[in-house]
């Protein structure tokens, strides 16, 4: 959208959450580009949330063909396979986002995420990945990085009925409400390879769990050359030792991770859908506000597990 004003049919269309934040950050909604790499169940919810809102285009990266893994927690794929006739995830996905609001356009990008350049990124404002390896998500963020314009980065996480959510909105400004008042503030973000780096004796005390375990899982599929979320059971034993290695290494007891949460993880890989509703919702909110430029944003961990029902947002940073 090249205009500066929002149509009246937007105007019509938006007049509920105009009313709340204003018309202003519903221009910016309707003006940006997202794009959106793995469509599973947690992204599926993302997608939904900010085509309803108005973003202005979304694009979306997924070159799996159907499976009954794909189904069984993205709402976006009608059950009825028999249909899709070798369509990918991302065009069934895409074929439903556009029901849900003509006014966005939604597409299909081809190819792989690490094949991506900073000239292709470049065309975007919010980047989402999610079900990629630890090296594309340092890869992709690190070209974001590169780039003159400031891209908004996120990756998001769903284990069993655990997820997490990463932010880097590099140096940020944005404005927000103190009593009467509006009041300018800045944030400094690390990146992400920065923010898992930073070691674990220098985090602040009684750090979620499940940073450190996710931070296993990654590394051991990145030792084993597995795709996220590929383990069994019969990985548990060496899951263990490597967990055991990592905490000696970094000066962390080993209970700080519970065994029972990394056997969890390890041995349920796909997604609760009803933690992909909350994790997506709140990454949708947290997009939102990155765009619009109003209220604290996220820095620049969060961690939910429904087992013990509560959410956590974790400062780790290299930067203060």
């Amino acid at each position: 959208m090249d205009g500066e004003e929002l149509t009246e049919q937007e105007t019509q269309l938006y007049d509920r959450q105009i009313r709340v934040w204003g018309a202003d950050a519903q221009r910016r909604l309707s003006k940006a580009h997202v794009l959106v790499c793995g469509m599973k169940g947690t992204v599926a919810e993302f997608c939904k949330n900010i085509v309803l809102a108005g973003v202005g285009s979304l694009t979306l990266v997924d070159n799996r063909l159907l499976t009954e893994e794909a189904l069984s927690a993205n709402f976006l794929i009608p059950p009825d396979e028999g249909v899709f006739g070798g369509k990918t995830v991302a065009e069934l996905c895409c074929d439903s986002l556009k029901d849900f609001n003509p006014m966005v356009r939604v597409s299909v990008e081809k190819g792989d995420l690490s094949s991506f350049d900073e000239d292709f990124l470049k065309t975007f404002d919010v980047i989402v990945v999610s079900c990629c390896s630890l090296a594309e998500k340092k890869s992709v963020n690190e070209k974001c990085r590169k780039l003159t314009k400031r891209i908004a980065f996120y990756t998001v996480d769903c284990r069993d009925s655990c997820g997490e959510i990463f932010v880097d909105l590099q140096e940020y400004k944005y404005a927000k409400k103190k009593l009467d008042d509006t009041v300018e503030c800045q944030l400094s973000y690390s990146s992400f390879e920065e923010a898992i780096s930073v070691p674990w004796k220098a985090h602040p005390r009684k750090v979620s769990k499940l940073f450190y375990a996710l931070r296993v899982m990654e590394r051991f599929e990145e030792v084993e050359g597995r795709n996220p979320g590929e383990t069994t059971i019969s990985d548990l034993p060496g899951v263990l030792k490597l967990k055991k290695e990592l905490c000696e290494l970094q000066s962390l007891n080993d209970a700080h991770i519970p065994n029972a949460l990394i056997e969890r993880l390890v041995t349920n890989s796909k997604e609760f859908p009803p933690v992909c509703a909350i994790i997506g919702g709140i990454l949708g909110q947290e997009v939102i506000k990155a765009i619009s430029g109003k209220g604290d944003p996220l820095k620049n961990f969060f961690y939910f597990d429904a087992v013990d029902g509560k959410g956590i947002i974790e400062d780790i940073s290299s930067k203060p």
